[in-house]
């Protein structure tokens, strides 16, 4: 039982008649809290992992609230391999036909099929969506119902770009946000290096350019510890210093301790 409803209880069967601050303090003092082993159910910690580019999509929306209280609907599509954002659009409410839209958009050209991954929103599980699976230019694996895991890839990119970049902002109206994130996705895609790819960015992963920056990087840190340990080393205090550099007083004292 929790010390509140411990201490009523032993009020109710006339045992103790005690607050819960004094119970506290006696289970503090004399360590009468039992140990109990917590059995939890295991949680996944790696979802679905693509081992190319356009192999697995996301694709999500998110609900953003101006000052005003007008919310805008962000939709977008970001690469499972490469955490690339391939398409994205900021809708002033909520259409089932700008997922098609956006799903369109980010299947331009790329030769394959994807696999998209999705939620069962009503965005993502209508009748336009629905025909567009049917041409066969992608399939859709919808999380949670047909499979176990979530769809924390492109959740997890709405935090960053709302808590890194979005909340630091005034939005006050539909085009300032669209001009924030233009620039946001634009930032992710070709500057911010991802540590899960040794320093490269999206675009690097997803167009096979970067393959030289990690050996690069590596290099680079190795010769910056080399030259850090070179620095220290010529550092020197007063205890390191030569025997003959000392003071003669110094000296005068190891003579009067018997050092020769």
């Amino acid at each position: 039982m929790p010390l509140h409803t411990l201490a009523r209880y032993a009020q109710r069967i006339g045992k103790v008649f005690a607050s819960a601050s004094t119970w506290s303090n006696l289970v503090r003092e004399h360590g009468w809290r039992r140990p109990r082993t917590r059995v939890y159910p295991a949680k996944p910690k790696i979802g679905v992992r693509a081992t190319c580019p356009n192999e697995y999509w996301h694709v999500d929306v998110t609900v953003i609230r101006l000052i005003t209280g007008v919310k805008v609907y962000l939709h977008a599509v970001i690469d499972n391999f490469s955490r690339r954002i391939l398409a994205w659009r900021l809708a002033e409410r909520l259409d089932p036909t700008t997922t098609c839209e956006v799903l369109v958009k980010a299947g331009n050209e790329i030769g394959c099929v994807p696999t998209v991954v999705a939620d069962a929103g009503v965005e993502n599980v209508n009748g336009q969506v629905d025909e567009l699976v049917k041409t066969g230019v992608l399939r859709r694996i919808l999380t949670l119902v047909e499979v176990a895991f979530s769809n924390s890839m492109i959740e997890a990119w709405w935090r960053s770009l709302r808590h890194q970049w979005l909340y630091l902002h005034v939005l006050d109206s539909l085009g300032s946000v669209k001009r924030l994130i233009a620039f946001y996705i634009e930032q992710h895609n070709t500057v911010m290096p991802h540590s899960a790819f040794l320093g490269q960015t999206p675009d690097e992963i997803y167009f096979a350019t970067g393959d030289h920056v990690p050996a690069e990087l590596k290099a680079a840190h190795q010769a910056t510890q080399q030259r850090r340990l070179t620095e220290n080393r010529a550092v020197r205090c007063r205890l390191c210093e030569p025997l003959d550099a000392a003071p003669m007083e110094s000296l005068s004292n190891a003579e009067t301790l018997g050092f020769q």
